[in-house]
């Protein structure tokens, strides 16, 4: 059925429709998660039994059990070249492939359901992964339990699901309520792509705090908060208008103070408890000044002024040019020089050195390898596109060709035969070894068709809907 024109549909035929589009749904992805189950069968094989196969202890593939026991073990590096086939990042399609074969070898029952189209996949793919710490013995339990409820909402399923593996095997729920209790500590939330701007989700003015403690410091935290808050309020008179600041307000102002200044908070506490106006709070002691590091990217036209500007500040994301000032307010700066991309730099060793790799990085934002989501600075591989020749001419080694990848990425590319051309700065393009082709630049991964040459070699690629196509000039 088409559905560029829906204007003849009623309302029975237009529900009608819409459940044809949930069977077909879930059709589909029965289908993706068969194929890539096919993709583990065709890569069950151990690939250190292979002629000439590099050790694993030297980035070589090696059999690797993703799922949970019971489930087959499958050659580590296959999943690269599938995730470039979906469209997706590596770790993402392993942790989806990794349910889908809990699924088949653990979980029959809901496996079945899932192949009737009687539960939604990732409904699942979720309970399949929740129980992946379970014993394959144990684990039918919980596949009976979700398989005789598949009609219930995704969220009754899942509730029930947790009440099972619960169930199943306590002494594990045990264990795994001591190894929480260790994973503690404090972080200031990240911003994702997307998040400034949101009408629903987007925070543009603020970040979170957020803390995980054992339940006792946890309330004893609150409880502080609360004190300091309510001494806070009893000491703040009302305004012009008569308004005093809401309790929300007052927990705001306690839990700054405790945090950003504790020393004024004891002695705004001092004060009172002395009989003193709190208005005579002494200041707080001074606190060394901390360092600020802040890649800013901005381009010509903004310094000039010719342009309203964004600053994209690593790690924190994009922010108004006045907003920097909070952010840098009592921080030690230091100017660092421009870095202009414009630039390029070349050595005769095999290193890529510091200011090649941070030229790179700011072009590329990350892992050069298709479809990657990683778009950190930080442990990746600085690998030569074109490989480096200890016999070749000089100047090998720079912008022109550093691709940084994952370790993982690093390895499937080294040890599986994918073919990388460094075109230009940031741009990349990509053969798999099954002749999957991508161009991957800053602006993201978008599949390309190869020219070859009559001897088989690339001699272009083309750019499906653009009408363009490049050839090499010889």
């Amino acid at each position: 059925m088409e559905y560029d024109d829906l204007t003849d549909l009623d309302p029975a035929a237009t529900l009608a429709a819409v459940e044809e589009r949930v069977r077909a749904r879930r059709a589909g992805e029965v289908a993706d998660m068969l194929l890539a189950l096919h993709w583990c069968d065709l890569h069950s094989a151990d690939p250190q039994a292979l002629p000439g196969a590099v050790p694993a202890r030297r980035g070589g593939d090696r059999l690797l059990r993703i799922g949970g026991d019971g489930t087959p073990e499958v050659a580590e590096l296959c999943f690269a070249e599938l995730a470039i086939a979906r469209g997706a990042g590596v770790v993402a399609t392993e942790n989806e492939v990794a349910a889908v074969l809990d699924l088949r070898h653990r979980m029959p029952l809901l496996w079945g359901a899932v192949r009737r189209l009687e539960v939604e996949a990732w409904v699942a793919r979720k309970i399949a992964k929740d129980a992946r710490r379970l014993d394959r013995d144990r684990v039918g339990i919980v596949d009976a339990a979700v398989t005789a409820a598949v009609h219930e909402s995704p969220g009754r399923l899942i509730a029930i699901a947790e009440a099972k593996i619960i169930e199943a095997d306590p002494e594990l729920h045990r264990a795994r309520l001591e190894e929480d209790a260790q994973r503690t500590g404090v972080w200031l939330s990240k911003v994702r792509p997307g998040q400034i701007v949101d009408e629903v989700t987007g925070e543009p003015a603020t970040r979170r705090i957020s803390a995980k403690v054992p339940t006792g410091a946890a309330i004893r935290c609150d409880e502080n908060v609360d004190d300091l808050a309510e001494v806070i309020f009893d000491n703040t008179p009302p305004d012009a208008a008569g308004n005093r600041p809401t309790h929300a307000e007052c927990r705001l102002a306690a839990f700054e103070m405790l945090t950003t200044d504790p020393h004024r908070a004891v002695a705004f506490l001092d004060e009172l408890a002395a009989g003193q106006p709190a208005d005579d709070v002494a200041p707080s002691p001074k606190r060394p000044r901390r360092p600020a590091k802040i890649v800013l990217h901005l381009t010509d036209r903004v310094l000039c002024g010719q342009d309203q500007g964004v600053a994209r500040v690593e790690g924190l994301g994009p922010m108004l040019l006045e907003q920097l000032g909070e952010l840098l307010d009592g921080r030690d700066l230091v100017v660092q020089p421009v870095i202009d991309l414009d630039v390029t730099k070349s050595v005769n060793g095999y290193e890529h050195p510091t200011a090649v790799k941070q030229r790179t990085l700011l072009r590329t934002l990350g892992d050069v390898f298709p479809h990657s989501t990683n778009r950190g600075v930080v442990r990746l591989d600085h690998d030569h596109a074109t490989p480096y020749d200890p016999g070749g001419p000089p100047g090998q080694t720079g912008d022109h060709n550093d691709a940084p990848l994952t370790r993982k990425h690093h390895r499937a590319k080294t040890h599986r035969g994918y073919d990388v051309r460094q075109l230009s700065l940031g741009a990349y393009r990509w053969v798999t070894p099954h002749g999957l082709a991508r161009m991957v630049t800053p602006s993201g991964t978008r599949k390309i068709e190869i020219l070859r040459a009559k001897d088989g070699s690339v001699a272009g690629e083309i750019y499906p809907g653009t009408g363009l196509d490049y050839r090499p000039r010889t």
